[in-house]
């Protein structure tokens, strides 16, 4: 995926949904692990060195596991490059699940999910797809499966 310089930079300033210094290490053998600024920002995970304004890098949360390493440290992987693991440590085990947690909240593929299960709980509920009044009930990127329709309850 391309991304142009100017916007990551612009979407790196924006206020972010958690921010903290942590402990990093990234993917290449031999890197050790830094003090960092990290900054969840929609599913973009920044990192700064701690004295500068703009990021040294941007792991876009699509297509990853987090996974925790221990008590005071977490581990982002990505599907199509297992190999490389970004590790990051953090100051107490708390802050180590709420950074693992709005992480995997992060991705458009766990939002999708959520709206999914919300929406076939109101058509459940009310018998009226709420995607309807929007005109994108349609949609294939809003279905379970492509092809499922939802149907109202009274047919």
């Amino acid at each position: 995926m391309r991304f142009n310089e100017k916007e990551l930079i612009s979407l790196s300033r924006q206020p972010s949904e958690r921010a903290a210094e942590l402990g990093m290490r990234g993917p290449k053998k031999g890197d050790v692990v830094k003090r960092r600024l990290v900054k969840l920002v929609v599913n973009f995970l920044f990192y700064f060195r701690t004295d500068e304004e703009e990021p040294q890098g941007a792991l876009l949360l699509e297509q990853c596991r987090v996974e925790r390493e221990d008590s005071l440290a977490f581990s982002i992987t990505f599907l199509d490059e297992a190999e490389r693991k970004y590790l990051f440590e953090c100051d107490s085990q708390e802050q180590c699940q709420e950074w693992i947690d709005s992480i995997i909240k992060a991705s458009y593929e766990f939002m999708r999910k959520n709206l999914i299960f919300y929406r076939t709980e109101i058509h459940r509920l009310t018998g009226k797809d709420p995607l309807e009044q929007y005109g994108i009930e349609d949609e294939t990127r809003f279905q379970v499966t492509s092809g499922l329709h939802l149907m109202p309850k009274d047919i």
